[in-house]
């Protein structure tokens, strides 16, 4: 507990510290924000907000994660890979924001360039898992199932990576309304992961326990609990009027980190409840490109949802307070339906 608790206390502070130095960094290089041509109006006055801030995120994440093995001691192989896929999807999103910079356009990154970059982090996150972490290829819920995916496994685990740090990308359209919602996932893993880590085999029934050694449940803790901290402290100059946005550097490496730690500990269709609001946010893009593109007729004002309710007149702050609530309870959900099954094999008695 010492060691997540020090991962966290990392990452709040070296983001909460260091998020105004990059803030005045990004202004005296021009990393400021592009803003959607399509847009709500009112967001015209946030062009050339410094945008990136998602590598003081992940500065944070990657400074709290050492720190508390001082306290843990050795690393885990699956901690790094996890690790490994945050960057890596990190490193895109950079490059997407600096490509919109450089051009001075809202559009970074093709399409076909952003998949490939994300193919090749689930591949190389893929590798290290199963070969070095020695992760099993089955499907997941809410623990592990009977389903084998054998050679399907690097596939699945790509769909996992990009629909989760795409689904983050699109809600990141509101001021703190992607990093506050993501904090909620983060801590639901700290509680997984640890959880499984104090009912790990072989101390409880087979029945029972989780089949996930005890040394990488707690290393995944540590890493959900570094990045909770680390988004925590990022959200303090994120939040409305925002000083700073995490850009898809920031989206996409925190979306990445959620289902890579879905995959991890072994709760891959779990994610889908835990990170409720994302699937509507992306499920709203979904139907309005289906109704347009097919009836010619649009679902919402527009997409993704929360710009539908700004055009209806809610105040940015109100949507933004009102969809944190939405994830908050998603992820109540979410920990109710582990917790559930949990007693239901037995847990109590």
């Amino acid at each position: 507990m010492r060691g997540i608790l020090a991962a966290a206390a990392i990452g709040l502070l070296v983001t909460l510290l260091g998020t105004p130095l990059a803030i005045r960094a990004f202004r005296a290089w021009g990393w400021g924000q592009r803003i959607r041509e399509d847009g709500p109006h009112t967001h015209l006055e946030k062009m050339g907000t410094p945008t990136m801030g998602g590598l003081v995120i992940l500065a944070g994440i990657v400074g709290g994660y050492p720190v508390a093995h001082i306290v843990l001691g050795s690393v885990s192989a699956i901690g790094v890979a996890v690790l490994v896929a945050t960057l890596g999807l990190g490193l895109v999103g950079f490059l997407d924001d600096y490509l919109k910079v450089r051009r001075q356009r809202s559009l970074g990154l093709s399409k076909t360039g952003k998949i490939l970059g994300q193919a090749a982090v689930a591949v190389l996150f893929t590798v290290l898992a199963v070969r070095v972490a020695d992760v099993p290829t089955v499907l997941s819920v809410l623990r592990e199932t009977e389903i084998q995916l054998g050679a399907f496994f690097v596939l699945w685990v790509f769909v996992i990576l990009a629909s989760s740090s795409n689904a983050v990308n699109l809600t990141d359209g509101l001021d703190g309304l992607a990093s506050g919602s993501s904090i909620f996932v983060f801590s639901a893993y700290v509680f997984i992961a640890f959880w499984q880590f104090r009912h790990a085999c072989p101390d409880w029934p087979p029945g029972v326990c989780y089949p996930i050694p005890l040394e990488d449940a707690l290393d995944l803790a540590v890493v959900a609990g570094a990045a909770a901290g680390a988004t925590a402290g990022f959200l303090w100059w994120n939040a409305a009027p925002a000083r700073i946005f995490m850009g898809d550097t920031g989206a996409l490496a925190l979306g990445g980190l959620m289902g890579a730690l879905a995959i991890a500990t072994r709760t891959q269709l779990l994610l889908v409840v835990l990170g409720g609001l994302f699937v509507i946010e992306t499920a709203s893009v979904i139907a309005q490109v289906i109704a347009f593109r097919g009836f010619g007729r649009r679902v919402f004002r527009m997409s993704p949802i929360h710009h539908h309710f700004e055009l209806a007149g809610w105040p940015e702050f109100t949507v933004i307070v009102r969809f944190w609530i939405i994830a908050g309870i998603w992820v109540a959900v979410g920990l109710g339906l582990f917790y559930y099954d949990f007693i239901a094999r037995g847990g109590l008695d």
